[in-house]
């Protein structure tokens, strides 16, 4: 006999308004239907009333966790469209602030992991350490969140010598505490119990079902935009693209610390590395009309963007696809037959941020075909709809 669960919208496990409906049978998921749309926020929407530059701040405002990222590749996909070359010392500091990013949301992600296993001690831990991080990047950017580093045409902010003495100190601390968490989350028994074997996705499921960043290379995938289709300095620096064969929690923990390992020798190299010269060259206001994409590896996997110019300052459409949402089909198969009182582990696993994944698309049921609305068809639809339903 099987019964249903709801999990979420509003879950302690839950950062994140999602609700998961679960088919139990003798306390293992048999079926799982997820359910977005709670924090809908009309962003791409709203960008077809801004100008190019004002994008950039609202692309930072897409996540709080990984804003880099999304400022990143929104300011490639302008570029691209201007055929506008940034300078070699802006490309720099780009990957410097994106692997910054990376450290802070791997470090984030270990200790509300470590949460929802029950494990108090290493979440307080684990988050100390990502104060170090933050504290890098609020003396780079003035900002703890949305750093307001990116821009098209390159960066903001320079990084200048005594904030580079102060980084390389941090970066020691940092990578003896990954250390230290490598040792713990392969040795602790708590640890090993609630994440080896737990959550799996084969190789060729991940494959199937396009996952993609710490998720898909945990299941032995070494897909990693960085190293695929190089951006920004990445091409310029040798690093490693991290994988585990484990297919399960404790490979995407180990995939993640490692990460932490490997993206502070990239910012190492990058300092050291780092050519003279200007951080930006002034961009155009108004974008020739044509189509691009860009993609780059956020912290949770490849992050994609994709905008349509007509020719005007304004974007006529610009769509995002976050790497939660590309790993919510394979998020669906990791919790097939696991324990009930795995799956606030499971989800954890994948490091989802909804508010990065919250897209809408009206399907038409009759002719199986998209249709577009624009704001007045909505507004319309919700009068008709709450006049039918109440009488009004």
């Amino acid at each position: 006999m099987t019964f249903e669960i709801p999990f979420g919208p509003q879950h302690p496990a839950l950062e994140e308004p999602i609700n998961f409906m679960f088919e139990i049978e003798e306390e293992r998921v048999v079926n799982v239907k997820p359910r977005l749309g709670y924090v809908h926020r009309g962003i791409e929407k709203i960008a077809e009333n801004r100008n190019y530059q004002q994008l950039v701040y609202l692309s930072e405002r897409i996540c709080g966790i990984c804003s880099f990222a999304h400022a990143s590749c929104y300011s490639q996909v302008v570029e691209e469209l201007l055929d506008l070359k940034i300078p070699e010392r802006a490309k720099f500091i780009r990957t410097i602030v994106a692997e910054m990013e990376r450290i802070q949301n791997h470090y984030l992600w270990l200790g509300l992991t470590a949460k929802e296993m029950g494990f108090e001690t290493l979440f307080m831990y684990a988050w100390r350490d990502r104060e170090t991080i933050i504290e890098m990047l609020d003396m780079i950017s003035g900002k703890r969140v949305n750093y307001g580093m990116s821009t098209i045409g390159g960066v903001r902010r320079d990084i200048t010598e005594p904030m580079i003495k102060r980084m390389e100190e941090s970066l020691n601390h940092l990578e003896a505490r990954a250390e230290y968490y490598t040792k713990v989350c392969t040795k602790d028994p708590s640890i090993l119990k609630r994440t080896v074997g737990i959550g799996i996705l084969r190789p060729r499921e991940a494959r199937a079902l396009c996952a993609v960043g710490p998720t898909a290379r945990a299941s032995g995938i070494p897909r990693d935009v960085r190293a695929d289709e190089p951006y920004a300095a990445y091409g310029e620096i040798p690093f490693k693209v991290v994988t585990y064969r484990g297919c399960d929690v404790a490979s995407r923990m180990y995939v993640r610390i490692d990460e932490i390992k490997e993206s502070i020798k990239i910012i190492r190299y990058a300092l050291k590395n780092m050519p003279e010269g200007p951080i930006r060259v002034k961009a155009p206001m108004r974008v020739p009309e044509g189509e691009a994409i860009s993609r780059v590896e956020a912290p949770r996997g490849e992050n994609l963007h994709f905008l349509k110019s007509n020719g005007t300052d304004k974007p006529e459409r610009w769509k995002i696809r976050a790497p939660t949402l590309a790993n919510l089909l394979s998020l669906c198969r990791m919790l097939m037959g696991v324990n009930l009182a795995d799956i606030p582990v499971v989800i954890a696993g994948i490091d989802p941020c909804i508010a990065c994944a919250e897209r809408i698309a009206l399907i038409d049921a009759k002719t199986k075909r998209l249709k577009v609305w624009e704001g007045k068809d909505l507004w319309r639809y919700a009068n008709e709809w709450y006049r039918k339903r109440y009488g009004l």
